[in-house]
């Protein structure tokens, strides 16, 4: 089975405390674009999980989100590691970049898994094994716009962002989420979002009051050099809405016009290499090849 694993983007992203767990408790608003990941699941022979990627820079072994995950999927089922399986990604979405790539991903495996073993768990299952390997999972698996609360397995659907265009771009640099919560959790003082306001624009549909109170806590602790110039040339060029997703350093601009956003991504493509015109995606994942 071959499915396409759509990226995120966070309209809003706040830290919101610490659980008793250990992890951080979070309020994120999420917003699926159709920059994607293809992922190949095929039953082998034998009881591995196997790996394959084109891209040097993924893991294809036990460190792979993707690894993690069928390893859940199949503790979860109880099924007896005489199944092998073997997992293709052919990697679009840009790395370590805010944008759950390995997510997207892993939800792809753990979605091709329930349809390969006929195993029929609905999606709230599939979420709280999601919840086990990654943050961002429940979300990659669910897509769309949506609340996500919690460890990102309390999920709550919101109406859809329609009618725009963003624009992706990725300096030339690596985020290590760790290190981000690490920074999170040093700093002095967080200034936290308005969160109540943003659920009612998310709400009412008012896109000029989102594009206001959309922020991001990691803006205030992870210093990407180049995200003041990525922001004032998305706004030049009619932004309604510049932010960093995730823990970063991916710079994503939201707008209205078609004409406005090809404008605007080809001129960061002058300095850039991870630029990319995207849209906001109903579904996450979608099935290309059964």
């Amino acid at each position: 089975m071959k499915v396409k694993a759509a990226a995120k983007i966070n309209l809003m992203l706040d830290v919101t405390g610490t659980l008793p767990n250990g992890y951080h408790s979070l309020f994120m608003i999420m917003q699926s674009v159709d920059c994607c990941d293809s992922v190949r699941v095929d039953l082998i022979k034998g009881d591995k999980i196997k790996i394959l990627c084109a891209d040097k820079r993924v893991p294809v072994n036990e460190k792979n989100i993707a690894y993690k995950a069928a390893k859940a999927f199949f503790e979860y089922n109880n099924i007896e590691n005489n199944c092998g399986i073997e997992i293709e990604i052919d990697k679009k979405i840009p790395m370590a970049a805010g944008l759950a790539g390995g997510s997207a991903d892993a939800a792809a495996v753990i979605f091709a898994l329930n349809r390969l073993f006929d195993t029929k768990l609905p999606l709230f299952t599939l979420c709280e094994i999601g919840e086990s390997v990654g943050a961002d999972v429940p979300f990659s698996l669910h897509g769309s716009t949506a609340l996500c609360m919690g460890t990102g397995g309390v999920i709550a659907p919101l109406p859809k962002l329609e009618n725009c265009f963003v624009v992706l771009c990725k300096p030339d640099m690596d985020i290590s989420t760790p290190n981000a919560y690490r920074q999170i959790d040093e700093a002095p003082r967080i200034r936290h979002c308005d969160r109540n306001t943003m659920l009612y624009a998310m709400k009412t549909g008012d896109y000029e009051l989102m594009c206001r109170k959309a922020a991001n806590v990691f803006e205030q602790v992870i210093e990407v050099p180049a995200r003041p110039h990525i922001k004032t040339t998305m706004k030049k060029f009619g932004a309604d809405l510049a932010l960093m997703s995730g823990s970063g350093p991916t710079v994503f601009g939201v707008f209205r016009e078609g004409q406005d956003a090809c404008k605007c991504a080809e001129r960061l493509k002058r300095e850039f290499d991870g630029v990319f015109l995207a849209k906001p995606c109903e579904n996450s994942i979608e099935i290309t090849e059964e």
